[in-house]
């Protein structure tokens, strides 16, 4: 009976680390959130599957998908739930708190200094080059998204998402008006292009 039962445990799934203490969650998203220029989530998938142990890859992106069905950012969304289901909603606050508490503080700290040296020519260059950098970040992410539909030649996809940013970022329509058209017909498109695949 031992010798069936060595099999199965050395099959098993590491265990994870025991559940994190409300200090230990709040320092670990601190981390994710001073760490995470450009984006946390490649930063919060490290520490909580990698580093901490304290969830299985498939726990992580289960938990993460659930997160994109709730109001508001993903990575936000994603503290509150990962610290309720360990600490209950002590734990959701705290790593909220570390998520957005150390970020806030240092960029009103940032906003503080520019207000008494903002018209000094050497700071003013190195936000024109942090800008730049923004932009790189942000050209970057679009690429990244835009690249599946460029690799399934989905037409249909790169016409609506090119709409979209002509509608919002030449013509500056209203966001929200935007979004109420192109969504349902997003939506519409891809229905009637599976229904013609079958």
């Amino acid at each position: 009976m031992s010798s069936e039962a060595a099999p199965a445990a050395a099959d098993a799934p590491d265990l994870h680390n025991p559940p994190p203490s409300l200090a230990a969650l709040f320092v670990a998203f601190a981390k994710m959130s001073l760490s995470g220029f450009g984006g946390v989530l490649v930063f919060a998938r490290r520490a909580i599957v990698e580093e901490h142990r304290w969830m299985m890859a498939d726990e992580f992106n289960e938990t993460f998908a659930l997160c994109h069905f709730l109001p508001g950012p993903n990575i936000v969304n994603l503290s509150l739930v990962f610290g309720s289901r360990f600490r209950g909603i002590a734990g959701g606050l705290a790593a909220f708190a570390g998520l957005v508490g150390p970020p806030m503080l240092l960029v009103t700290a940032l906003a503080a200094i520019y207000s008494h040296f903002g018209q000094v020519e050497a700071l003013r260059r190195v936000l024109a080059g942090v800008s730049c950098a923004a932009v790189g970040l942000l050209v970057s992410a679009v690429f990244r998204m835009m690249w599946p539909l460029l690799k399934k030649r989905d037409v249909l996809g790169l016409l609506v998402m090119l709409t979209v940013f002509v509608a919002i970022g030449l013509l500056r329509l209203p966001l929200p008006a935007v979004l109420l058209i192109a969504v349902p017909v997003s939506l519409a498109a891809t229905y009637a292009k599976l229904r013609w695949a079958k």
